[in-house]
């Protein structure tokens, strides 16, 4: 009997002492989380957004003054392009795109989400070196790049009222972001790029199990109410961006699909998608047909200075073009390294 009230003895005092140590073990957690020594996040993401991404970037509740007016005209520019600057406005002299995108369908949320290359501190961020113009250049001929390209259209007038408009919505967008205009979110996803070429005939069976849904078999879209702008953009032919575009690039492609694709499924931290299926499926969609920019050659002066997954000549290697198109990339990556000690990501 004393050694049965012995043992249980032991076992209490074992259970008292698990349920104290647990407690400890919460309580230093929760406190290096309040104190952001490990983030709330942290088990779930990398990343660890600002608050920015929180304020207000509601438009319509912006009141109707003089001095807004350019502003929810830039806002209108962005989020319905075609209706204004597209070959379906009604006045060829303001057919500037040659396409019928929008802004918004890539820069999602009205350019406010996260790692979908939002605009949040862009104005900041500008003027700032381009190594496709090999220079440092304006606002305006970032957004103008978009419009050749993009937009597979021409340029915007500098000094002209929907050049300022757009740059206005971007201010406004930009209102609270830090003086230098970095945040966390900017740009696209991290991928782990795979050591192997681009394998079409997965990027098929991915785009047919994620895609269709939304941009239809023949990858045409689906088109809003409005009838000028997609709801679901066209990925390629005549209203899709043209190759001179960065999304034409596979590695670009596939860290924006990644943390964002399917739409309204994925996101940044929870993606659907494994990097080796976003890599196959934006090769795949790249290799179908799309409009050809004019005088691509003049791009990169300094060919050194192109992307890897640059989908057309000239380049500063031997590499083929097809290896461009679809990798592997690291090979390519390799020779800028050594011959150059160009490290490159993209």
């Amino acid at each position: 009997m004393q050694d049965d009230a012995f043992h249980l003895y032991k076992k209490a005092i074992r259970l008292v002492l698990i349920y104290f140590s647990s407690i400890i073990i919460l309580a230093v957690l929760f406190l290096f989380c309040c104190f952001d020594v490990i983030p709330l996040n942290g088990f779930k993401s990398g990343h660890k957004l600002s608050n920015i991404y929180d304020k207000n970037y509601d438009v319509s509740l912006v009141g109707n003054s003089k001095d807004n007016e350019m502003l929810k005209y830039g806002y209108e520019l962005f989020s319905k392009t075609p209706k204004y600057l597209g070959p379906d406005n009604g006045n060829p002299q303001m057919a500037y795109q040659g396409n019928r995108l929008a802004c918004r369908n890539c820069h999602l949320n009205l350019g406010t989400q996260p790692f979908s290359a939002p605009l949040i501190g862009i104005i900041q961020r500008f003027p700032q070196f381009r190594g496709r113009e090999n220079k440092i250049g304006t606002i305006e001929e970032r957004i103008n790049g978009c419009m050749e390209r993009s937009m597979n259209g021409r340029v915007l007038p500098e000094d002209g009222k929907e050049m300022k408009a757009i740059v206005s919505y971007l201010e406004w967008l930009s209102r609270h972001a830090p003086k230098d205009g970095k945040i966390k979110g900017t740009g696209f996803v991290k991928l782990e790029i795979p050591n192997r070429a681009v394998n079409l005939d997965n990027g098929n069976k991915v785009f047919t199990k994620h895609c269709v849904t939304c941009h239809g078999k023949n990858g045409q879209g689906k088109k809003a109410i409005d009838g000028y702008t997609f709801e679901y953009p066209p990925l390629w032919g005549e209203n899709s961006f043209n190759n001179g575009a960065g999304m034409n690039r596979v590695i670009t492609a596939a860290k924006f699909i990644k943390g964002n694709m399917p739409f309204e499924l994925a996101s940044y931290d929870s993606p659907v998608l494994t990097d080796e299926e976003a890599y196959d499926v934006a090769g795949y969609i790249n290799q179908k047909p799309r409009p050809q920019k004019q005088n691509p050659e003049r791009d990169f002066p300094d060919l050194k200075k192109k992307p890897v997954s640059t989908p057309y000549p000239p380049y500063a290697d031997d590499f083929s073009i097809e290896q461009h198109q679809l990798g592997p990339f690291q090979p390519i990556m390799a020779f800028y390294k050594e011959k150059y000690n160009i490290t490159k990501t993209k």
